[in-house]
């Protein structure tokens, strides 16, 4: 099952959205908007961005504190390759082909005919 966006009023009167998860937990909060329009081109442009988002690793090179109990994670060497955590992670010819393939997909009509 898909997430769930809700739109509300916030205690200052600006509309907002929030997404939850199929558990009822809330994934996000979106920034204040003036009127519902606006909220939905929000939600239609969260929408849009969020399958195919890039994630960009803003980590400090020293890492985050590891929380009580935890197991340290194995480090990972200076050469191995794209994957490590320094290096910026290039996409490849080949991934942005089959973004823009499934992007078509999801827009084109998903039927046809009479119901």
């Amino acid at each position: 099952m898909a997430g769930i966006f809700e739109v509300f009023v916030d205690g200052e009167s600006f509309f907002r959205f929030r997404l939850k998860s199929p558990d009822g937990v809330v994934i996000a909060v979106s920034t204040p908007f003036e009127d519902k329009p606006a909220v939905v081109a929000g939600i239609a442009a969260a929408r849009e961005c969020a399958g195919m988002g890039l994630v960009t690793d803003l980590c400090p090179a020293a890492g985050a504190r590891e929380p009580a109990g935890m197991a340290r994670p194995m480090a990972i060497p200076r050469n191995a390759g794209p994957q490590a955590c320094d290096e910026p992670r290039k996409a490849s010819d080949g991934f942005r082909t089959r973004a823009k393939e499934l992007r078509r997909a999801a827009t084109a009509p998903r039927w046809t005919g009479a119901a």
